[in-house]
């Protein structure tokens, strides 16, 4: 990972001094059905169970929740870095919003990305929804938590809608 990291200009000390945790790669997952951009979304089987468990629990409290992400691998998050540096974003404001390559922890198929309709994906609007507040209240009972609440020691910008 460090070549990674070297090539996309993150030093070394970035992830030491966050005391980031690195992550391999999800060897089993299996498909959890389309994300809200139509593209098939995969988490491990253990993941798969507990999100249709969450979702469907959630579901019958009359709230709906959306996927936006799940898996990723290690060459997709190079990927995202990469798209960004080209459209000019700095370093600096990419890492606020994304972890390095080998550093996400949907590289492990346990994590997701929720909106809930109505609400634009990604954004910290997520937070005053209903679906987040039965999030708060009722995931960690389906092995769910937030990753980046505000003040995380990674200096991941909040993110309401991460949960792994």
């Amino acid at each position: 990972m460090a070549q990674i990291l070297a090539e996309l200009g993150i030093p070394a000390s970035y992830v030491a001094d966050r005391r980031m945790p690195s992550y391999a790669e999800a060897e089993e997952l299996v498909s959890v059905g389309q994300d809200i951009y139509g593209r098939d979304r995969q988490l491990t089987p253990d993941a798969a169970g507990r999100w249709a468990e969450l979702r469907a629990a959630a579901h019958q409290d009359g709230i709906v929740l959306l996927l936006v992400s799940a898996f990723r691998s290690l060459e997709y998050q190079r990927h995202i870095f990469e798209r960004k540096i080209r459209a000019g974003e700095s370093l600096e404001r990419i890492l606020k919003v994304n972890t390095p390559p080998g550093y996400s922890e949907h590289h492990t198929g346990r994590a997701v990305d929720l909106t809930t309709p109505g609400c634009e994906p990604l954004a910290e609007e997520f937070e005053t929804t209903a679906a987040f507040s039965w999030l708060a209240r009722h995931a960690h009972r389906f092995g769910f938590a937030m990753t980046y609440p505000r003040g995380n020691p990674f200096g991941i910008s909040y993110e309401p809608w991460h949960w792994a």
